[in-house]
């Protein structure tokens, strides 16, 4: 036969060989890969050969594998073997995803007529070549570098200019003497039964779970390269037996897990679930941990969360871990102020070795969100951030920091960023090279503020945290993805088992109240109150405001006296807030105030008085006079206690007092006006009183679970909850045979229950007695029963009080997210009530009237602030200046109850990691070293709700990544419905990843009645048309409108010649596995 050449465009190989190959003929190939779908394409001519040969010229299939490290060996020979199942030029065929069918018939093909060999080494055959043998005659090819439809012509190739050529039969028979004689070399091992054992792996049934975690290994298999067991939870110290741990649901074991990866990592990370999903359980895990490897633990929790901190780490009966014998310590974030004296906890302040703790855990890390913005100007001067982040993290032993915050960003991502500083000791170069982001941190951060920015000004109802998302560059993401652990309630409902923890309860749409002030008709209404405190100048809390000009650099603070001033002018914004609150919580709380802010007005002009009579040097006046005897809400508290700061005292004859005086008696003139017009509203008379009673009988006659009669009432205030429990405690007890008991946070609490102690333990005990194990901490009270709890927002955080099944907010507290805590209480996992209530009870006026009444009085003091100071606004930061927006962020919270995450307008950051499927892959990998072997196309059939098939897809088009929002690119993950809609799209990979899980993880078996019916209906694999379709759907999503025009070319054409037409993106894709779900 003369020679000739091919150039697989004018002239194919395969077409040649169509024509040489005869029956009785035997073939002989030396080339570095094999594929299934060149059997495919010269099926009917190697059915009819007598014997096949194939040499494979580098190692593949043997049973010496090359060690993994090195990967110059292991890569190049693991993509020989998976060329078997289609080469990188092949992907249109496997697209077909006919792979089960031509796999099953290429295997019984291969044990009946072929033999593969291979070097067992890293040497190898010099020159590659395929020879037909005939009775009286040798045809030889030769390059042929791959038994490939590229080599064969049929397909595609990278080379332009590759030629292959049959030989003159002199040379032909030379090349046979030469594979005959490779084919006896004893270096040479029969790789026969490892061929067909990987190829079976195409055909046979696969388990779901072993499809999820292959997709896992493709997805993430770089980050088990640069993982080592440094960074992985040590089993060896044996903290998974230990009672926290086996106290732990699925997904806080998960979360605690992922943790300690990252604080081994990164030495920092953010805890972020929602509220009621047990932070800090899963904080507690952590401890343990930590002190199993015998390291210092400290941490640091507002006062009010206190008790939790302390019960877990004491030796007591109310402390279900008390055999783990936790031993950290316990300090309020206040206590980074002081520098002597003795922390409540008992530490001597001046004594702690702040530079020796291995671990920080923060509670309420938000609380740090200003960083070191707060601090004055002097250099001798520093806040509770900066000591925090100089003395306790950078000074001494390498310091993790574990933060908790169901709102870790506020309404500026500098907030995360000034808490994730804490982690990188403020030298962000620490995580160079650990983080895969394009600039720093610092410009990260910059980028999503501008994002945020940008989404605030779009119209209300196009304002979502989706669009926010689709804003935010994927470097964000990724700082999110590895330095912080957040999931919402959605999120554990969906993709754990709900089964083995316990179902959340029903949430009724919420009751809103809108009493009026007195039940008498024509008095005093909510309106005219808020014009008569428009009028209120407050001057007596801002002093420096009257200094004579001259005076002022003698109290300037370090630099400038800004921090002065703007710090009075926050004191005065708290109090005119406070006003405005207690007006809202009761009359009763309102009129209180009115005298303690009247009588500090009274004293401060006494001073006057006293200075105008002797006008002597020394008399002084303080900026915060009195002040300490105000009851704040909590949220205002904490503001006082990071951001006002100490006194000043000034000196009157430094001051133009009469101005002040004028100004003051003005004030004065203006309470006594506002309480006159409240006098005659006493508990008899009080709407919201009489109407919260009367409520309680309903509820108590009529309860929405069998038998359940509690009920808690929050309250923003002391001075609220001392009066509610004076007038309904009674009430209760006589006319419905009820207790009641109240916790404040200040001082004891009470009960009407008698000789019951009253620390908030026991009280909280015998309210909710199985959430609170009273059996095991408070035996001595059994049947000691309480059914109504009046409570402040001392336990609106970090209580389990889901005995409870209805909530009553006696007033709307101004931050969304403290109303979502306090509901938090009752609405967890695992409560035995079937439905739960939240009843709301608002000021009597029309949404969009009370909306603008307190943005009349809050504007002015806004306005001062941000002109005096610079500085975020102190009671409000969730405010926006947009009264449309506030207004329908107010408005959802009428018609439902809403989880953090979805308060309109909330900056949300739980969902989006995915860390949980990296650690995943981790475990399962350990024990299954060999997932790196299994074949691209492979699928698996499970039972789920919403038939279609999930698509897990390799981009091999760089152009394709559109706009590069996809955040797992290369990879592309898709799950389409049966009909071709898209369920999960490619842009939201976690939610595809999630489902995976949820359907897959546990199912290592396949499912034989599902896999029978597959099978049945596409002809054991060999007609996947439908598939196919869900495919071209799935990847016409991702392409978006580029592929539209295409895509509607295919189906005006029809499905049996699809693939030959040119489906813009079609042979981007590589196809790596897919999910068939099934109802």
């Amino acid at each position: 036969m003369e020679p000739k050449f091919f150039d697989n465009k004018l002239s194919i190989v395969k077409d040649d060989l169509v024509q040489t190959i005869e029956g009785g003929d035997s073939l002989a190939v030396a080339a570095a890969t094999f594929s299934m779908y060149a059997y495919q394409e010269l099926k009917e001519q190697l059915d009819g050969l007598d014997d096949f040969r194939f040499i494979f010229t580098s190692q593949a299939f043997t049973q010496s594998k090359a060690p993994k490290e090195k990967r110059e060996f292991y890569i190049p020979r693991l993509n020989r073997e998976q060329s078997l199942f289609g080469t990188d030029l092949e992907i249109r065929l496997r697209n077909e995803l006919t792979q089960k069918a031509i796999a099953q018939e290429c295997a019984n093909w291969i044990r009946a007529k072929a033999t593969f060999k291979s070097f067992d080494g890293e040497e190898g055959m010099g020159i590659t070549a395929l020879t037909v043998s005939k009775d009286d005659d040798t045809v030889a090819y030769m390059p042929f570098n791959a038994f490939t439809t590229s080599e064969l012509g049929t397909e595609r190739s990278h080379s332009s200019y590759g030629v292959i050529t049959r030989q003159e039969p002199a040379t032909s028979r030379m090349l046979l003497e030469t594979l005959d004689k490779a084919w006896d070399d004893p270096a040479l091992v029969d790789v026969t039964e490892a061929v067909i054992d990987s190829i079976q792996t195409m055909y046979q049934e696969n388990a779901p779970e072993l499809i999820y975690y292959m997709a896992l290994y493709r997805i993430f298999n770089e980050f088990l390269g640069d993982i080592s067991e440094d960074v992985l939870p040590d089993d060896r110290v044996g903290f998974r037996e230990s009672l926290i741990w086996n106290k732990l649901y699925d997904f806080q074991g998960d979360a605690a897990l992922a943790i300690i990866n990252k604080l081994e990592t990164y030495q920092g990370c953010i805890l972020a679930d929602s509220v009621g999903l047990g932070k800090t359980f899963t904080a507690l895990a952590v401890i343990k941990y930590y002190e199993s490897r015998n390291r210092n633990v400290l941490v640091l929790c507002p006062k009010k969360l206190k008790d939790n901190w302390l019960t877990y780490r004491s030796n007591l009966v109310n402390n279900p871990i008390a055999g783990d014998q936790l031993r950290y310590d316990v300090l309020y974030h206040t206590d980074l102020s002081r520098t002597r004296g003795t922390s409540e906890t008992g530490l001597p302040i001046g004594q702690i070795n702040w530079g020796n703790y291995d671990l920080v855990v923060i509670d309420e890390s938000h609380n740090f969100r200003n960083g070191g913005d707060s601090a004055s100007k002097s250099e001798d001067k520093e806040n509770r951030y900066q000591k925090l982040m100089e003395r306790v993290i950078k000074q001494g032993v390498k310091t993790k920091v574990l933060m908790l915050s169901a709102t870790p960003v506020n309404n500026r991502f500098r907030d995360l960023r000034n808490q994730l500083a804490l982690a990188y000791a403020g030298d962000e170069s620490t995580w160079e090279g650990k983080l895969r982001i394009n600039g720093s941190i610092e410009d990260v951060f910059a980028n999503a503020q501008r994002a945020f920015t940008q989404w605030t000004k779009l119209p209300p109802d196009l304002r979502t945290t989706d669009a926010l998302t689709h804003m935010l560059d994927f470097d964000f993401f990724e700082v999110l993805d590895q330095v912080t652990v957040a999931r919402s309630r959605k999120h554990i409902q969906r993709y754990y088992d709900m089964a083995a923890i316990g179902p959340f309860p029903r949430r009724n749409k919420p009751i809103s109240k809108r009493p009026s002030l007195s039940t008498e008709s024509g008095t005093i209404n909510y309106r005219e109150i808020y014009d008569q405190l428009e009028s209120l100048l407050l001057s007596v809390y801002v002093p420096s405001q009257y200094l004579h000009p001259s005076k002022v650099s003698k109290y300037a603070d370090g630099e400038t006296n800004l921090t002065m001033a703007g710090r009075e002018i926050g004191v005065r914004k708290l109090m005119t807030a406070n006003l405005l609150k207690r007006l809202e919580s009761s009359v009763h709380s309102f009129k209180l105030t009115l005298e303690r802010v009247r009588k500090n007005m009274q004293d401060t002009l006494s001073r006057i008085d006293d200075y105008k009579l002797q006008k002597a040097e020394g008399f002084k006046v303080s900026d915060m006079e009195g002040f300490d005897a105000f009851d704040f809400d909590i949220d205002d508290d904490e503001e006082m206690s990071f951001e006002v700061g100490n006194a000043t005292k000034f000196d009157l004859a430094d001051m133009d007092w009469l101005s002040w005086e004028r100004d003051i008696v003005s004030d004065v003139e203006n309470i006594d006006i506002l309480l006159s017009m409240i006098e005659d509203i006493g508990p008899e008379r009080d709407a919201k009183l009489v109407e919260l009673k009367e409520q309680i009988r309903q509820k108590a006659e009529n309860p929405i679970n069998p038998g359940n009669k509690k009920i808690i009432i929050f309250t923003a205030f002391a001075d609220t909850a001392e009066y509610l429990f004076e007038h309904v405690s009674k009430f209760a007890k006589d006319g419905l045979g009820i207790e009641t008991a109240m916790v404040t946070g200040s001082g004891s609490g009470r009960s009407t229950v008698e000789k019951l102690p009253s620390d908030m333990t026991t009280l909280l005990a015998c309210f909710s007695p199985v959430s609170k194990e009273r059996e095991a901490t408070a035996p001595d009270y059994e049947g000691a029963d309480i059914d109504i709890l009046i409570a402040t927002d001392c336990i609106s955080e970090g209580q389990n009080l889901q005995d409870c099944d209805y909530l009553i907010n006696y007033d709307i507290h101004w931050n969304p997210v403290r109303i979502v805590q306090r509901f938090g209480r009752i609405d967890r996992i695992g409560s035995t009530n079937d439905v739960i209530q939240l009843v709301n009870y608002w000021p009597d006026v029309e949404l969009d009237e009370y909306i603008q009444l307190k943005e009349r009085v809050e504007e002015r003091m806004r306005i001062t602030v941000l002109t005096s100071t610079g500085d975020d606004d102190y009671i409000n930061e969730e405010e926006k200046g947009d009264l449309e927006y506030r207004e329908r962020q107010l408005r959802q919270m009428q018609e439902e109850v809403v989880d953090l995450e979805d308060v309109t307008g909330g900056v949300s950051i739980t969902d989006l990691g995915l860390n949980d499927f990296r650690m995943d892959l981790v475990g399962y990998y350990k024990d299954n070293p060999d997932i790196d072997r299994l074949p691209s196309g492979l699928h698996g059939v499970v039972k789920g709700v919403e038939p279609g098939i999930i698509f897990v897809l390799r981009n091999v088009n760089q152009d394709v990544n559109i706009l590069g929002r996809n955040q797992l690119h290369p990879f592309y993950l898709v799950n389409i419905g049966a009909d071709g809609s898209v369920i999960e799209g490619h842009l939201s990979p976690k939610d595809v990843l999630d489902t995976m899980r949820l359907l897959c993880r546990g199912k290592d078996v396949p499912d034989d009645a599902l896999c029978r019916a597959f099978n049945k209906k596409t002809k054991n694999g060999k007609d996947m048309r439908w598939a196919s379709r869900l495919l071209v759907d799935a990847i016409a999503s991702i392409v978006e409108s580029k592929a539209q025009g295409d895509v509607d070319s295919f189906f005006s054409s029809g499905v049996s010649t699809f693939l030959e037409n040119d489906i813009n993106g079609l042979d981007d894709f590589e196809l790596i596995c897919f999910l068939v779900v099934n109802e």
